[in-house]
């Protein structure tokens, strides 16, 4: 059976660390590729085709709202979804009326972000 692959896109190297070992040690997932801002992001996306992008809202040279947009524009069916420290209900409902599948929270303890 093949593993869900997935792309984490956050400019702290810390959090795609973080992100990266929940994808693979809690859902068995495949990180196929990290970026580390909102231009890399697509690049990547477009080269590896993710099932799941993880994107994080505010990074240098492109922010994620933007780079969820671009990559909806070049993929209709994308998944993406947010995952920021950014919790104010109008950067999240703006993310999720551009098409982002969730949002999750850093607050978050990482055992709550399988539901």
């Amino acid at each position: 059976m093949r593993k869900v692959t997935f792309l984490i896109v956050d400019d702290s190297p810390m959090w795609r660390k973080v992100i990266k070992r929940f994808i693979e040690e809690k859902l068995g997932g495949n990180v196929v590729g990290e970026a580390k801002d909102g231009v890399e992001a697509i690049e990547l996306y477009r080269k590896l085709k993710p099932d799941i992008v993880t994107m994080d809202i505010e990074m240098p040279n492109l922010d994620g709202i933007n780079a969820l947009e671009e990559i909806l524009n070049f993929d209709k069916d994308a998944k993406v979804i947010m995952i920021s420290s950014k919790g104010e209900e109008d950067v999240i409902r703006k993310a999720l009326l551009k098409g982002a599948q969730d949002f999750i929270g850093k607050d978050l303890k990482p055992e709550k972000w399988v539901k």
